[in-house]
């Protein structure tokens, strides 16, 4: 765990990291085909409501997706930003048009509590769900570390 102090530049390590790992990813999704997408859920472990997005890439290889999104949630006397980083494997459909993914990323998650400063705390999620051809999908997470124990989420990529 870090503890960041706002009153001792520690936003600005958060900060840094975080916009490097941009200029790091930003070249990569560019030349490669992304979609974007809009999510929605809850957690437990913080007890949360949460709104997100997430920019999904073509395939890297045969059908292993590259899928970071950002969620934001609130609840339980807590903000948290969670910046994660997953890759999901699409499973062959057999029939009609429901398909499953699994797969799982490091995080970033940002705790903001009332008080004198944030928490940036590294975890990680294992993620599995169910999405159609349209792009709709039904998303459940755990998270270990300091990730939100488990999420439940819909949404949609806009393909």
């Amino acid at each position: 765990m870090v503890r960041l102090s706002r009153n001792h530049y520690g936003s600005n390590y958060a900060a840094t990291a975080v916009l490097g790992l941009a200029c790091w990813l930003v070249p990569a999704l560019v030349s490669a085909q992304v979609a974007p997408g809009l999510r929605v859920g809850a957690s437990v472990d913080p007890d949360q409501v949460y709104v997100g997005g997430h920019l999904e890439t073509g395939p890297i290889v045969e059908r292993l997706v590259f899928r970071p999104n950002v969620e934001v949630g609130f609840g339980d006397g807590v903000t948290l930003a969670a910046f994660n980083f997953e890759f999901v494997w699409k499973f062959p459909q057999r029939s009609g048009p429901w398909g499953y993914y699994a797969g799982g990323g490091p995080a970033i998650n940002l705790y903001h509590v009332s008080g004198p400063g944030d928490d940036a705390k590294p975890g990680f999620n294992f993620v599995g769900g169910l999405e159609n051809r349209r792009g709709f999908f039904f998303e459940f997470k755990v998270g270990v570390d300091n990730s939100p124990n488990f999420k439940f989420g819909v949404g949609k990529t806009f393909r």
